[in-house]
């Protein structure tokens, strides 16, 4: 019989990224970071004119910092344990967005930490790529953790059965982000592992009751 899955994403949901991505920002890329409301293309400026940094750019520093820059990510509190925790009772891997290229590099930077899991890599909504993982486990239940609204809507249409876990443990961003929970598309909102582990064991051991 097929093991249960956990499906989670990494960045603000494993480690923090934007913290150390703004702090990189500031000290060698003459950018300033300043969340304002949930846009956060708007919130990096140029620090000696003030100006947006137009999109492009925004792309090349993002870039730039995972290529360089992952040693800075740090683990969300609880997550390691977590983590190994949902590794008793399931199968656990990590659906990341970022390019093929740095799939190995978030292989080891999470393995750094001691969160041992396979890597999937992906570009755009996740719920295609989630369906692909579905395939090739065959999980008799399967739980999806991710910090951004939208991924939660691409699996809740691609693949419905999964249980949706809406976590951002970034409190720079958890308030400010659209919450998929209120939006019909993720079954919880806990934004913080101390309580997310619990409700999490609980859909691994009784989703066939209340899927």
């Amino acid at each position: 019989m097929s093991r249960p899955l956990v499906i989670s994403d990494c960045d603000e949901v494993l480690l923090y990224m934007v913290a150390p991505f703004r702090d990189w920002l500031g000290e060698s890329q003459g950018v300033r970071f300043e969340m304002v409301g949930n846009d956060f293309a708007g919130a990096m400026k140029y620090a000696e004119t003030g100006e947006g940094v137009p999109p492009d750019e925004i792309w090349r520093l993002l870039r730039g910092f995972f290529d360089t820059e992952m040693h800075r990510q740090t683990p969300i509190p609880g997550a390691v344990e977590a983590m190994a925790r949902l590794g008793e009772e399931a199968d656990v891997v990590v659906l990341t967005n970022l390019t093929d290229r740095h799939r190995e590099m978030r292989f080891e930077q999470l393995a750094g930490h001691g969160i041992h899991a396979r890597v999937f890599t992906n570009q755009g909504p996740k719920g295609p790529a989630l369906k692909a993982i579905m395939d090739e486990y065959a999980p008799s239940r399967a739980v999806f953790i991710d910090d951004l609204a939208q991924h939660h809507a691409s699996v809740g249409t691609d693949v419905p059965g999964v249980r949706r876990l809406h976590l951002c443990g970034e409190p720079m961003l958890a308030g400010r982000i659209a919450c998929a929970h209120a939006a019909g598309n993720a079954h919880a909102r806990i934004d913080t592992w101390e309580h997310a582990l619990p409700w999490l064991l609980d859909q691994l051991n009784t989703q066939e009751e209340n899927a």
